[in-house]
């Protein structure tokens, strides 16, 4: 990582976010409220820190978007990518054709997948790659003799993406209202949150219970029109839902007595994130499809891609033409930028620490904070972890007061946080983080000390305004 002990001349903040308000359209953003506001520019990132256009510096807890697991300033990256982009910087791979860097890498992640993975099809994003799955397990069913499997079942509070048909799998209600959403022949179940919905049931009865959804919608269907279910191991975007140890097995046997093929959405879980290269091994789910994106160049290039099982790559390739792909279907400079991202986490030992070191360490100190007035839970696994904010504290987790989602709390801490140097997300009032992997137990407890304070200024500002009690 680089060093920048000088740092940069600021640019102008001012004339940068009127440029922004009147040109740049942000993904997810009520651009009205932001132009008033004016956009946080960031300017420079080095390990685990961001600064910005004002010279404020900010420990990363979120690895910019679920992403930058080796931390920011990998000059060997950049080299790479500089490497590849003097020698070809681009070609296609239509018409019979391919590159080094794309096949040295198909063969490095499958080296690195679940047994059984000997194949990759490459998209530019996890969302291309999840409008990739639908194509591809329609595609299989066809050649299977079984063109009617065509439903694909996914859950609610679900995030896949959000193209047309990443955005239909996902669950999420205030994407489904734009564009007509969800697309014909994908439908949802409910999450497995114990919290919401696992009253007076132990974690392991309940994973069983939520896990029984899935076969009552595949009766209701019929099984002979369901093609696939999916779902992240651990889901991200929807606030850290982490199902019980049960959930995932039992999900793998419903699939196996339907036929229905399994798709692990690790666009957020893999490359280390939760202490293996996919998380889908651990927690015992046996995919047929792994989508990949994010953590795969730590972010630093544009990637996605499926992991596609040998059950269905075999007839795939038996079955000529699969009418699917993009222009930067395993862009050499992507490939490179992967391929060298990759020798990082393996040279510096990345996943083993997140398993063995550093993940049980955060799990320790982030519990901790449950104890906080103002924390309802506080779990974690791995390098992700989530935290509940609420109105009134119970000895059991079902029985918290929660606020009224209108007053939007988790955005008043989130604020606090970014003011004092934290960038943490807030979903509702769950706040979540997603560091990057690189973390020191130091750098550890200065992030949980910046946590523990900004927690602080949240209950001092919800008293002042009576919202407590």
């Amino acid at each position: 990582m680089t060093t920048n002990p000088v740092a940069p001349e600021l640019p102008d903040t001012q004339a940068l976010q009127r440029l922004d308000a009147a040109h740049y359209l942000h993904p997810f953003t009520d651009h009205k409220a932001l132009a008033e506001k004016g956009a946080r520019v960031v300017v420079r990132g080095d390990g685990i820190y961001l600064w910005d256009s004002e010279g404020r510096k900010m420990l990363d807890g979120m690895s910019g978007l679920w992403c930058v697991n080796v931390g920011y300033g990998r000059n060997s990256i950049t080299q790479a990518v500089a490497k590849q982009m003097d020698t070809l910087p681009f070609y296609n791979s239509f018409f019979n054709t391919t590159n080094i860097p794309a096949v040295q890498l198909a063969a490095k992640l499958s080296s690195l997948a679940p047994p059984g993975f000997s194949h990759v099809f490459y998209a530019g994003s996890g969302s291309e790659a999840n409008d990739t799955n639908v194509r591809m397990v329609r595609r299989y069913w066809d050649l299977m003799g079984q063109p009617g499997r065509q439903v694909v079942i996914s859950r609610q509070n679900a995030y896949h993406g959000s193209t047309m048909a990443g955005a239909s799998l996902g669950g999420m209600s205030g994407m489904h209202v734009q564009g007509g959403l969800p697309i014909p022949g994908i439908v949802h179940i409910e999450q497995p949150s114990y919290t919401a919905h696992g009253e007076g049931m132990t974690p392991e009865e309940f994973g069983i219970v939520a896990a029984s959804w899935l076969e009552e919608r595949i009766k209701e269907l019929g099984p002979d029109k369901v093609a696939a279910f999916i779902g992240e191991p651990i889901q991200g975007a929807g606030g850290v839902i982490i199902p019980p140890s049960t959930y995932w097995p039992e999900i793998r046997r419903i699939c196996d007595k339907y036929d229905v093929l399994l798709i692990a959405d690790e666009v957020i879980t893999g490359f280390g994130r939760l202490g293996s290269w996919f998380a889908s091994e651990a927690f015992g789910m046996r995919p047929d499809l792994i989508t990949f994106a994010k953590g795969v160049t730590s972010g630093y290039v544009p990637m996605g891609g499926v992991l596609v099982s040998d059950r269905i790559a075999q007839v795939l390739v038996a079955g000529g033409d699969f009418n699917h792909g993009f222009t930067y279907s395993g862009h050499p400079v992507a490939c490179a930028a992967a391929m060298e991202n990759i020798r990082i986490i393996e040279e510096e030992g990345l996943v083993e620490r997140v398993a063995h070191d550093t993940g049980p360490y955060l799990k320790q100190r982030f519990a901790s904070l449950a104890a906080h007035p103002l924390v309802g839970s506080a779990e974690s696994h791995g390098f992700v972890a989530g935290l509940d904010l609420v109105r009134r504290k119970a000895a059991r987790v079902h029985h918290q007061a929660r606020f009224d989602p209108t007053l939007a709390v988790g955005m008043i801490c989130r604020g606090h946080m970014f003011e004092n140097g934290m960038i943490m997300r807030a979903v509702g009032d769950r706040m979540i983080i997603a560091p990057p992997l690189i973390m020191t137990h130091a750098q550890i407890d200065e992030m949980m000390q910046k946590i523990r304070y900004c927690l602080d200024l949240t209950l001092d500002d919800l008293t002042r305004r009576g919202w407590l009690g």
